[in-house]
């Protein structure tokens, strides 16, 4: 069985090799929801990423939103949801909705 490595080491290891990192973490879920409060996902500023916090065109979208957190050094609250004129698209189409932190590792 493979051992991974915590995406909080991950987003360390990459710092200290002089990248810029964006952490992104599930605060919250309503309904069916493909990941679960507090998984993450770690973004460096070239797009490259570990872990997971939603998957499909959400994950896509975090990676964007986490690249321009890299640049501007400020925190975002994402939100997607079935709601969402784009929830097809944005992968929500199960009914959930889930909240997104994303913020520059310092």
């Amino acid at each position: 069985m493979e051992i991974r490595e915590d995406i909080l080491e991950i987003a360390e290891r990459w710092r200290d090799d002089g990248r810029e990192v964006a952490l992104a973490t599930v605060v919250s879920t309503w309904g069916s929801a493909p990941r679960p409060t507090g998984s993450r996902l770690v973004i460096d500023a070239q797009g490259n990423f570990e872990g997971s916090v939603s998957g499909g065109c959400v994950e896509g979208a975090v990676i964007t939103e986490a690249m321009d957190v890299i640049s501007s050094g400020k925190p975002e609250l994402l939100e997607f949801g079935v709601a969402d004129e784009n929830a097809w698209e944005l992968g929500l189409s199960c009914g959930g909705q889930i909240r997104v932190y994303v913020e520059k590792v310092a």
